[in-house]
């Protein structure tokens, strides 16, 4: 599984990774983890997944946390998670 995570303020692309997880975990589990990855190097609290953000992610696989989904203030407009690769 690849998952590109994209930081963003006022449309422009500020930061990005693309995280790999071949492991035998849970897509769950890799979701999860990849999150938490990403939250590091970017030096970011982990954001709070809210029902829109799980339905966005269920429906396309690619879900935008905005400043309602952290507790502490950010500095950009929103942090978007994007699974570009599935495992099969």
């Amino acid at each position: 599984m690849r998952i590109w995570v994209k930081m963003f303020e006022s449309n422009h692309l500020i930061k990005d990774i693309t995280i790999e997880d071949y492991s035998s975990d849970t897509r769950t589990h890799k979701v999860y983890n990849a999150l938490e990855k990403a939250c590091v190097e970017f030096d970011l609290q982990k954001p709070i997944w809210l029902e829109s953000t799980i339905a966005d992610f269920k429906r396309t696989g690619k879900t935008r946390f905005t400043k309602d989904c952290f507790i502490e203030d950010i500095s950009f407009d929103y942090l978007e998670f994007h699974v570009i690769e599935e495992d099969f």
